[in-house]
């Protein structure tokens, strides 16, 4: 298990649509042990394998483990599908791993059902709700290269990218001066 360098934005790499897992094997296995472990060192509750530069159709989760118990219960999804959306929305502030400290509140389907395959490669389905429901739909859209950000006016979209651009030309010269 490994913890990898998460990618933000703007990157090329996010705006792809990523490619269907043929099957899970030793080698998807691993990299969802290590998707879970940078998600846990980011921190963070969700991450698509995307964003770690591997543009698959797997998913993990652990809305949970930040729980007063610290309980972590990971979700795996390969090649998920939503087949069921509610007409009603829900609204979260979200937030993305490759998308650093910008937030905004985003309107989703407040249910939502998955088919997808899990850990070991069995066929699944999941009825979600809530922050569940919100965070599968927010790493499914990774999986079709769009990002919350997306979901938001051009303007204040344009905002965030600026801002993003500007923190990772300051950090550059940090680490220059340093």
């Amino acid at each position: 298990m490994a913890i990898r360098k998460i990618i933000t934005e703007p990157n090329k790499l996010l705006r792809e649509i990523s490619l269907p897992v043929e099957n899970v094997g030793k080698k998807e296995q691993q990299l969802m042990d290590d998707m879970l472990d940078t998600m846990y060192d980011a921190p963070g509750i969700g991450l698509a394998a995307v964003q770690i530069g591997v543009p698959l159709r797997v998913i993990v989760m652990d809305i949970s483990w930040r729980n007063e118990e610290g309980i972590k219960e990971p979700l795996y999804f390969v090649n998920p599908e939503i087949t069921v959306k509610t007409k009603n929305l829900s609204t979260y502030e979200e937030g993305c791993l490759s998308v650093p400290d910008q937030y905004a509140e985003i309107d989703r389907p407040e249910e939502c059902e998955i088919n997808f395959l899990d850990y070991n490669g069995k066929k699944s389905t999941l009825n979600a709700k809530g922050l569940l429901a919100t965070c599968i739909q927010h790493e499914m859209d990774h999986l079709e290269g769009i990002l919350f950000i997306d979901h938001l006016s051009n303007m204040k979209r344009n905002m965030i990218v600026k801002k993003l651009i500007k923190t990772r030309k300051q950090s550059k010269k940090e680490r220059i001066v340093a």
